[in-house]
């Protein structure tokens, strides 16, 4: 099965932060900043075009992560485009723990399963297994897929995830250095066995997180704590670790963003208060006052809609 030449579709897909402190691999935070792309079926061969974020450093043949998600996706749904362009405004950081990765894999599965003839709408569920295979865990993917804050596990049939409520006074502020750190790196640094009061202490913070995003949001603080993966990790980002230590000791609820070395502040706002207004910005200000030279400060929302197709696959009248 081949899709018609001009065919073309734009995808839009979200940063985010993965853990949020202690639900290590299982929970994940979409953001307010976005990468946008443009998919079109061509006569043959492959373009790759890119503007913003990695613009500089990424490939642009077949090893671009995009293309393969989408060469993967592509063969899970039996047809095969004559030849593909990729157009790309990357708006998301690269390397910084906030799934630049991810997102570059739910856009490529996206925009195959969105071009694919025959297929009447995206099959979330089965796009969540597919981006999880090819990413090998699902918080951020989930997180990318579904829009605001997700919980993931694995089951018998694969990857699964369900959104979280989140409370309208969540703030979201992330912080950004100019370093950058590999998630194998990062993921290399954690021990093979923990002690199981570590394990416990993680499995009850992560059950409060959940009540703190959802419905309690002044127990951020103590609801972020972790004991498993953050600390393991210092010597990789030390400018991060001591960042988090200063900001958690002024009492923000701060936590490395996915593998880091970006930070995730979750602070809060009150439903009249939004960004801009004096109290928003009382917050932000605290936060950045904290901030070494160097960093970028992000006060964001959460993206409550998640991955989307832009606009119905056209298919161009030449």
């Amino acid at each position: 099965m081949t899709s018609p030449r001009g065919a073309s579709v734009r995808v839009r897909v979200p940063a985010t932060s993965a853990n949020l402190g202690p639900a290590f691999d299982c929970a994940g935070l979409a953001l307010s900043v976005h990468d946008e792309l443009a998919f079109s079926v061509t006569d043959g061969g492959l373009v790759v075009e890119m503007t913003g974020e990695g613009a500089d450093t990424l490939p642009t043949d077949e090893s671009h992560l995009v293309v393969r998600a989408f060469r993967a996706a592509s063969a899970e749904l039996g047809w095969t485009p004559a030849g593909l362009r990729i157009v790309t405004e990357n708006g998301i950081p690269q390397g910084r723990g906030m799934g630049s990765s991810a997102a570059a894999v739910v856009a490529g599965v996206m925009g195959a399963w969105a071009l694919c003839p025959d297929v009447a709408a995206v099959d979330l569920d089965a796009v969540l297994r597919l981006v999880t295979e090819i990413e090998g865990h699902p918080d951020n993917v989930a997180a990318c897929l579904l829009g605001g804050a997700t919980l993931s596990w694995m089951a018998a049939s694969g990857a699964r995830a369900d959104r979280l409520a989140v409370s309208d006074e969540v703030l979201p502020v992330v912080l950004v250095p100019e370093a950058t750190l590999s998630t194998h790196v990062a993921r290399g640094l954690l021990p093979e066995l923990v002690p199981h009061g570590d394990a416990a202490f993680n499995a009850g913070r992560s059950g409060l997180l959940v009540h703190a995003l959802t419905a309690r949001p002044a127990l951020l603080l103590e609801a972020t704590e972790d004991r498993l993966h953050q600390a393991q990790r210092g010597a990789a980002m030390p400018g991060s670790r001591d960042l988090l230590a200063l900001l958690r000791a002024e009492g923000h609820a701060a936590v490395v963003s996915g593998a880091g070395p970006s930070l995730l502040v979750l602070t809060r706002w009150h439903p009249d208060d939004r960004p801009g207004q004096p109290a928003a910005a009382a917050r932000v200000g605290e936060i950045r006052a904290l901030v070494p030279d160097g960093w970028r400060v992000l006060p964001l929302e959460i993206d409550r809609r998640g991955a989307s197709v832009l606009d119905e696959p056209q298919v161009s009248s030449r």
